[in-house]
């Protein structure tokens, strides 16, 4: 055992320690983050149109703050890229993760010197509490890959701009640099395709420990080496027994993951996005992860269900329960107050709190009022895929509202690595799964309104080319699990088996 990875383990106890500190007092810990954000921000342009200094209580904040998405805020953001001090935290911030938008094009998230450590901090801490929890610290010793976006970053009025996975670059110790993976000059590159190509090439001889990304480009990176050697990535990498992944559900991906790797592999689920990191997987039995309270951020939650009316009802995590699909709400030191992120998620525990991330609250399909979310279509087709022996590259799903003939139906856009014996079985049981999780879906199936899922096949790399046709291919681009619309579903004609 080498003296790093040694070190990791006493270094291990000492962050579960910490993490335990404030998991074990949850409201007391978000109690003290909402005082401290209200106290640091006061004096600001947006604390003083808000009347932060006569606040003392949650409830006066809900009366004098109400919930905006990234268009609301847009005008106080603004003026932070024009130049101004002091507008929604004090001075300026540090960076501007760019992300890329909706109805405004690209949105440009601050980060703070205060808000920026625990971006690092969140992802240190759960490779520590893997190996707390574990014991296994050996891959401490090997090359650690993180396919990222470009470290590149341009200056404006003083502030720096560019992708988050690019910022973080930045900001990796010094203890991991010779072991980090790829090289500065291949992380810069800005073709995906190219990237890729060039990350084989560095690291296809490497003895790669830990591999962690974006499931869908990760699958990438494991396809190419594939194709290189000839060989499962676990016999190219023999010591690579941990997978760090965020950004969607790797559940639909496992099946496939296993067959390129050619055996199972231990994982780490975050929850990392611009606004913050939220949440990480701080136990390998335990479902979901661990929400950050002590991070800077103050959470708010609003059932989705009402989430579009008027006034919708705004809880803390003392009011919520387990299992109910909630908007998330941010306030945080970058400056984000009473902030939508767009994310839904469910509790799965509350003590400690422990969340999933149940989809998008503008990706779900409700085209007769069934309003079907993420994470039921993504268990519905794992069930399928377990029964089904099949393994599934990428799909999303749309609604088919005025078919040729028939009811409608719900229409799933499939790329198959490996096709069922037989799709109408799979469908069907896609489909069951579908009904026993909304009762919506299964009264509009049961009542004649829909007729069951029909499923159209992908090409081969069809979903990567649709994403490179639309300048989204590879970094931080997520294909949508659900449209309520037929824009991604048209434009993926070109790319159907059989045309």
């Amino acid at each position: 055992m080498s003296i790093k990875s040694l070190l990791a383990k006493p270094f291990a106890y000492f962050t579960y320690l910490s993490v335990k500190k404030w998991a074990d007092k949850p409201i007391k810990t978000q109690d003290k983050v909402f005082q401290d954000l209200i106290n640091q921000a006061k004096d600001t342009q947006f604390g003083k149109d808000h009347k932060f200094s006569e606040i003392q209580t949650y409830e006066q904040f809900v009366a004098q703050v109400p919930i905006r998405d990234y268009e609301d805020l847009k005008p106080y953001v603004d003026r932070v890229i024009a130049g101004e001090s002091d507008i929604l935290w004090p001075e300026k911030p540090l960076y501007f993760a760019k992300t890329s938008g909706t109805t405004s094009g690209a949105k440009y998230i601050p980060i703070t010197k205060e808000s920026m450590p625990n971006h690092i901090k969140a992802a240190r801490n759960a490779i520590l509490m893997y190996i707390n929890e574990t014991g296994n610290s050996s891959f401490v010793n090997g090359k650690m890959i993180f396919l990222q976006g470009s470290p590149i970053l341009t200056t404006q009025n003083g502030i720096q701009l560019g992708r988050l996975s690019g910022i973080v670059a930045h900001y990796v110790p010094k203890y991991l640099q010779k072991n980090r993976m790829p090289s500065w000059e291949t992380n810069c590159i800005e073709d995906w395709e190219t990237k890729v190509e060039a990350i084989v090439d560095e690291t296809v001889d490497q003895d790669m420990s830990v591999i962690s990304g974006i499931p869908s480009w990760v699958q990438m990176y494991f396809e190419r080496l594939q194709k290189r050697t000839g060989k499962p990535v676990g016999e190219l990498f023999k010591n690579f027994n941990l997978f760090i992944y965020g950004g969607v559900n790797y559940e639909p991906y496992r099946a496939k993951f296993e067959n390129l790797i050619g055996r199972k592999v231990d994982s780490i689920e975050l929850y990392p996005a611009s606004e913050g990191f939220f949440a990480f997987q701080d136990r390998q039995k335990e479902k979901g992860m661990l929400l950050q309270l002590d991070s800077g951020m103050f959470y708010e939650f609003v059932e989705a269900d009402s989430f579009f009316e008027e006034h919708p009802k705004r809880i803390t995590i003392k009011d919520v329960k387990v299992g109910v699909n909630y908007v998330m709400i941010i306030s945080s030191n970058a400056g984000l107050w009473c902030y939508n992120i767009g994310d839904t998620v469910q509790f799965t525990s509350t003590q400690p709190y422990r969340i999933i991330v149940s989809g998008r609250i503008k990706h779900f399909i409700s085209g007769f009022g069934e309003h079907v979310i993420g994470k039921e279509v993504e268990y519905a087709l794992q069930e399928a895929i377990v029964t089904g022996n099949a393994r599934v590259s990428e799909f999303t799903v749309a609604p088919q509202i005025t078919p040729e003939s028939g009811l409608p139906y719900h229409e799933w856009f499939i790329e198959f690595e490996k096709e069922p014996y037989d799709i109408h079985a799979f469908a069907y049981k896609i489909d069951q799964a579908l009904q026993q999780q909304n009762s919506y879906y299964l009264d509009l199936i049961e009542g004649k309104v829909l007729q069951p899922l029909k499923i159209t096949k992908v090409q081969n790399n069809g979903f990567q080319e649709y994403m490179k046709s639309i300048g989204k291919l590879g970094g931080q681009n997520k294909l949508p699990r659900l449209s309520n619309d037929r824009k991604i579903a048209n434009a993926l004609q070109k790319y159907i088996v059989g045309k």
